[in-house]
């Protein structure tokens, strides 16, 4: 994809790179590293690491993290969920759009989502044609089978787009985080999304049995939230339009239908209400769709969807967002 032209979202005045971030080093054969690899095979008896304390370890992960906190309470775009709809979402928006500062929200540990293995705990990743075009613009090699392509594991596709994902400057993923609820602004005819409402995950996970532990926020005109089917977790942003009276009830995901869910995931990601972008299978119980199952096509071509939608209401909702 080629870089979208800059159009200034944010200032150099508005936000500064982090010193650290400008100083990273690539892992090329042209960086300054203490040895090669191979210099320090059959000489282990005389390795040693470099000498650290532990204080210094502490600050470089504080100073970054908290850094990172202040710059991105302020974002262009934030994605909910960090599963193959929302990886692909944000390598597509951050490839095309590099000025925009985006921030992704995965509640568990380990993004990715269920895309690490196919079906039944299966190893090989299933997607229909043309999501192959995803797959190679990635570099993610595969079989070709005729209407569909074959990955032989999934984890070769996440870890390919979320490392991919991570390298991108203007993104980032704060991870172990959950969403608990959405910020709104009153519009004439309901509400505007224009942020999220942020926790460590396992405090949310103790609301319950702990007294008031108050959450933190992020700010942004476009929230796409891809949390995924109904679960612990999952629909979050449908089922809380539900609770704040902005949507009557959700149509509930109906049975699988390879054929027909992932043609209506991806023609019905859409911007649900002003600011909010619902994609993958959290839409399905948003519009009544059908699950697909294990084939994962729908899931990256939504994001790619996800990401386009979002630019196009962008502008406008910048400006709706600064008040």
């Amino acid at each position: 994809m080629a870089p979208h032209a800059s159009t200034g979202s944010f200032s150099e005045s508005e936000y500064t790179v982090p010193v650290f971030a400008k100083k990273q080093v690539a892992s090329s054969p042209d960086a300054t590293l203490t040895k090669p690899v191979t210099d320090m095979m059959g000489n282990w008896d005389t390795f040693t690491f470099a000498p650290i304390r532990e204080s210094q370890v502490s600050r470089a992960m504080t100073r970054r993290y908290f850094a990172d906190l202040d710059a991105y309470a302020e974002s262009d775009i934030v994605i909910i969920g960090a599963g193959s709809c929302g990886l692909s979402a944000a390598y597509t928006l951050g490839t095309l759009r590099p000025d925009l500062r985006i921030a992704i929200i995965e509640a568990g540990v380990a993004p990715g989502g269920g895309a690490w293995l196919g079906g039944q705990l299966f190893s090989a990743m299933i997607m229909r044609k043309p999501a192959d075009v995803f797959l190679a613009e990635l570099g993610v090699p595969f079989e070709d089978e005729g209407d569909y392509v074959v990955v032989k594991h999934a984890a070769l596709f996440t870890s390919t787009v979320l490392s991919k994902v991570l390298a991108l400057p203007n993104v980032k993923l704060f991870n172990a985080t959950a969403v608990e609820d959405l910020i709104t602004r009153p519009e004439e005819d309901g509400v505007r999304i224009a942020g999220v409402v942020t926790n460590w995950t396992l405090v949310s996970m103790h609301h319950d049995d702990q007294s008031c532990m108050d959450p933190n926020t992020i700010n942004a005109p476009v929230v796409i939230s891809t949390t995924g089917h109904d679960g612990p977790m999952g629909a979050f942003s449908v089922k809380r339009l539900v609770s704040m009276q902005r949507v009557e009830k959700l149509g509930g995901m109906r049975g699988l239908d390879m054929a027909r869910a992932e043609d209506a995931i991806v023609k019905g990601t859409r911007e649900i209400v002003p600011g909010l972008i619902v994609g993958g299978m959290e839409l399905s119980e948003m519009d009544g769709s059908n699950r697909m199952g294990p084939t994962f096509g729908a899931m990256a071509l939504s994001g790619v969807k996800a990401a386009e939608e979002a630019l196009k209401v962008f502008d406008l909702r910048k400006k709706q967002n600064r008040v």
